[in-house]
């Protein structure tokens, strides 16, 4: 990556995180910070793309004030005895696969790689696509539309996993066989767990809402 698609890089993170906030900020005070975090990243997409600043500034009401649906992942990683690594979340009690939301800069499968490592310790590959699902077919209380990639992923270090640098995150860790999943298993990870068994055992291909 060169310096101008580096700064371009920055330039986005920051698009985001103006759009974001100024969609859910509280008072004036915070709109005008948020307006402000607007000017740099246009001033640095500017300097990027060796464009006046002018070029950019019709797109404030459109492009740059309207935040893109957020990407988000889980890893479903299953290990060779066909057990799939859950976590049950700190904040509902409920268990879940890891992941959470991607970060300006990396793939879906790295940001499932890196959460999976975050929140459980295990490090572990992705090893295909398992599907990509809509969070407003999938999921319940979200009140933000959010696009899930669900991804296969093996471990590399289960027998032994690192201490997790978000271990807040969870209340405790386990493996689940595909016939013993726990009761209290969040509604929105069902059909995405079985999606990832039957990709297990090769049997479909990648899920799409259609």
């Amino acid at each position: 990556m060169n310096p101008s698609e580096r700064i371009a890089l920055w330039a986005d993170t920051l698009r985001d995180l103006s759009a974001q906030g100024l969609q859910y900020a509280q008072n004036v005070y915070d709109r005008d910070r948020y307006r402000a975090i607007q000017d740099l990243m246009i001033e640095m997409l500017a300097y990027a793309t060796a464009q006046p600043t002018e070029t950019y500034h019709p797109l404030r009401t459109t492009v740059f004030s309207r935040p893109s649906p957020v990407v988000a992942g889980t890893a479903a990683v299953i290990n060779d005895q066909g057990a799939i690594l859950l976590m049950r979340r700190s904040d509902t009690a409920e268990w879940v696969m890891p992941g959470g939301m991607t970060e300006v800069g990396e793939t879906p499968a790295e940001a499932v790689i890196r959460e999976a490592h975050e929140e459980t310790g295990v490090r572990c590959e992705a090893l295909l696509l398992v599907g990509v699902y809509d969070s407003r077919r999938w999921d319940t209380n979200t009140s933000q539309q959010i696009y899930k990639f669900t991804f296969l992923c093996r471990p590399l270090n289960a027998d032994s996993p690192d201490l997790p640098s978000h271990q807040h995150e969870a209340l405790e860790i386990a493996w689940f066989p595909e016939t013993e999943l726990p009761d209290d298993l969040y509604v929105g990870h069902r059909r995405r767990i079985a999606d990832a068994f039957a990709a297990w055992r090769g049997e479909t291909t990648a899920f799409f809402d259609r």
